[in-house]
């Protein structure tokens, strides 16, 4: 990993395997992750795309599955045109999702590498904290925070 490092985690009241298929099934991804639509077969050196509207704005934020080990690591490239940066390679973002078991429960953490400034890792870290409570909130039967 490279860059100021952005973590987030929660622990989850469901199996790993509940917990997978909520990270990986699209339409549960929607309602947690920002209102987003996935895309991927989740193939390692396949594309993935985010899209939707942000604050009035069309977005697709795009990357390439790297690692899938269900239901333990997901690793996957990521690049959000709204970020501002060009759109090249050093300017792309390894996110790495491990999920551990913890008796009836699962840690799931989530790591951002290749973040410029301890401020922008701090700000993706609340970003991802957000989506990672809103997929608890999903997997343990809860709405989800709008």
């Amino acid at each position: 990993m490279t860059g100021h490092i952005a973590t987030a985690a929660v622990v989850i009241d469901a199996s790993a395997q509940k917990v997978w298929q909520a990270m990986t099934d699209p339409a549960a991804v929607k309602k947690y992750y920002f209102g987003t639509d996935l895309r991927t077969d989740w193939q390692p050196g396949s594309p993935i795309t985010w899209s939707g509207e942000y604050e009035g704005k069309a977005y697709e934020d795009h990357g390439e599955i790297l690692e899938v080990e269900p239901p333990r690591l997901l690793k996957h490239t990521h690049f959000s045109p709204l970020g501002g940066r060009p759109d090249v390679p050093e300017n792309h973002h390894t996110l790495t999702y491990t999920l551990t078991p913890r008796g009836g429960s699962t840690e799931v953490r989530l790591e951002q590498d290749n973040n410029p400034t301890s401020e922008a890792a701090e700000h993706a870290a609340g970003n991802w904290q957000m989506m990672l409570d809103g997929l608890k909130s999903v997997v343990e039967g809860e709405p989800a925070a709008e």
